[in-house]
């Protein structure tokens, strides 16, 4: 009678998985899920927008400020994910529905009262350009001083570093700029 070495039949059962698991890959890669395709998909807590908005009408954004992402459904249905800087405490992040109200293709920066209050060397304005903590792009939301914008500095994407803004990578934010018209649907949790 002939016996099996056990590390053998574990490699073939470890092959036989890797080939199951090649065969599966591209559905995998490509995060779709029924009647949704992700694009950018990672490790982030995903969220339906169902759960948030009764319609897509002209998109959807929704940026988790607890795990840092930022999911942009557009109105035909299409899903993408970004990483996000988020604000730096509690007390700088809103919380609520909102929307796009202006998109700025070339933003300029004033710091926010509260923000000169803080600290009194930042400067009074600073114009467009590599040095501007807006980015390369930014959406303005309803609520005053509120935006989504790109931003030089990648080391804060990922982070809890904004004065209560959402930041994205400058490749990220133009993406979704290009994507995203005036009257888009966004919460913030």
């Amino acid at each position: 009678m002939q016996t099996r070495n056990r590390s053998t039949v574990s490699r073939r059962a470890f092959a036989s998985s890797l080939g199951a698991l090649v065969l599966f890959a591209p559905a995998l890669a490509r995060g779709q899920t029924a009647g949704t395709v992700r694009r950018n998909t990672s490790g982030f807590k995903m969220h339906n927008w169902q759960d948030h908005f009764d319609r897509l009408g002209k998109g959807i954004i929704i940026s988790d400020t607890n795990s840092r992402v930022l999911q942009h459904w557009t109105a035909e249905g299409e899903m993408f994910i970004y990483p996000t800087s988020v604000p730096m405490t509690d007390d700088l992040t809103r919380r609520g529905y909102t929307e796009i109200v202006f998109k700025d293709p070339a933003p300029d920066w004033t710091p926010t009262p509260s923000m000169r209050e803080r600290d009194p060397s930042l400067p009074a304005y600073m114009p467009p350009g590599p040095d501007n903590p807006l980015g390369a792009r930014a959406m303005h939301l309803s609520w005053q001083y509120y935006r989504i914008h790109g931003t030089h500095d990648t080391r804060k994407i990922g982070r809890r570093s904004s004065s209560g803004c959402i930041g994205l990578y400058n490749e990220h934010i133009i993406e979704v700029y290009e994507r995203t018209p005036v009257g888009t649907q966004v919460k913030l949790i």
